[in-house]
């Protein structure tokens, strides 16, 4: 995440400087950089011979100190605040006092993080996805402290990346991250029921539109990754039943069956990257009522960022748009279906499971009962 960072910021025309404290993860990270340049230069898209000029703008460093004179500092580091904390009060007694300091954490509060600078006013969220040189989306997070001359250069540089700005309130998972837990937990949860397989709930889901079906994407992202966003976000909501983590991937996590990088995860995977596949015969009516569970789930998540105001309507549909590639926004999706068709569904649920993870948004009510669209 880092290095690609680091190259379209290159490719954009900006002096960077990446630091690491393994030089060999700088060997790796410059090879890495090099490679997807010079790739870019043989399909033309970028200029021929521009490869090694924009790696020229690129300087790899063990010393932090090297960082002394930039505009703006991000990390990309593990997912650990008290780590993120200790970098950022290391950094802030080297740069400039006028230095935007970022961090692109996809779960941890901005807040947090920003307790430990002298001056939080500086500080704020810039979360991109992976792999940044080709996801389109950026979402900008200001904490309550965020001064307006950190929101403005933020802005100003991922525009000058030609990246897609989202800007959402300062909550656990933020945009996507929040939005996108029902397709996980949900789907985890109807295999934990044994109403269908992974293979199976990946084949609907894909039937019904997405990229990638929830497994395939769980253990393409990773569950050293994925596992520990959910547990974060359950962590940060006060155990809301609505992001409960599932044991299911809790164990592959503790296993070490990280997915496709490990080369076990739901599935197993073969050295080209192949999986094995175990799928059933999936009949209509269990196939349509995964889709709509998991789908109407999707949906109420949306709806009730947009009523604790998250971020606008057109921002959290923008978001999963570009930042996981869904179909369609979910308040467009939800508008589509009809969100009395939604409630419906989710009360349906409660009333069958008594678990306070299907309560309807209150927006979604209030909208149904109004005779109004969610997206208006």
């Amino acid at each position: 995440m880092g290095s690609g960072i680091a190259q379209i910021s290159a490719q954009s025309g900006f002096q960077v400087v990446i630091f690491d404290t393994n030089p060999e993860t700088l060997v790796r990270a410059r090879n890495n950089c090099k490679i997807a340049l010079e790739k870019l230069e043989e399909k033309g898209k970028i200029e021929a011979g521009s490869a090694m000029t924009i790696l020229n703008k690129m300087n790899f460093s063990t010393q932090l100190e090297e960082m002394s004179n930039v505009e703006i500092f991000i990390e990309a580091i593990p997912e650990d605040l008290v780590l993120k904390q200790n970098l950022f009060k290391s950094i802030q007694e080297i740069v400039s006092p006028e230095t935007i300091i970022a961090s692109n954490t996809s779960s941890l509060s901005i807040a947090s993080i920003s307790s430990a600078l002298k001056n939080p006013e500086r500080f704020i969220g810039v979360h991109f996805f992976n792999p940044a040189t080709l996801m389109p989306l950026v979402e900008i997070i200001p904490s309550l402290s965020t001064g307006e001359e950190a929101i403005r250069l933020a802005t100003f540089w991922i525009d000058r990346l030609k990246k897609t700005i989202v800007v959402a309130k300062d909550t656990p998972g933020f945009i996507v991250n929040r939005l996108a837990r029902p397709y996980y937990g949900e789907a985890l949860k109807i295999v934990e029921e044994q109403l269908a397989g992974y293979a199976d709930v990946d084949f609907a889901m894909k039937e019904l539109g997405f990229k990638m079906g929830p497994f395939e994407l769980m253990d393409f992202i990773g569950h050293d990754v994925n596992f520990r966003v959910t547990e974060t976000v359950w962590t940060q909501m006060f155990f809301d039943p609505r992001y409960k983590p599932s044991l299911i991937q809790k164990r592959l996590f503790e296993s070490g069956f990280y997915g496709k990088k490990s080369g076990r995860g739901y599935y197993h995977y073969h050295p080209d990257g192949s999986k094995e596949l175990v799928q059933e015969n999936l009949s209509a009516g269990l196939k349509k009522y995964i889709q709509q569970r998991i789908l109407c789930m999707l949906v109420n998540e949306a709806a009730e960022a947009l009523f604790l105001g998250i971020a606008s309507a057109d921002h959290l549909d923008l978001a999963m748009i570009k930042g996981v590639n869904y179909p369609k926004g979910l308040l467009a999706w939800g508008d589509e279906i009809g969100a009395k068709t939604v409630l419906m569904q989710l009360d349906n649920l409660y009333d069958e499971y008594k678990d306070d993870r299907y309560r309807a948004s209150v927006l979604l009510r209030r909208r149904v009962a109004e005779g109004r669209k969610l997206l208006e």
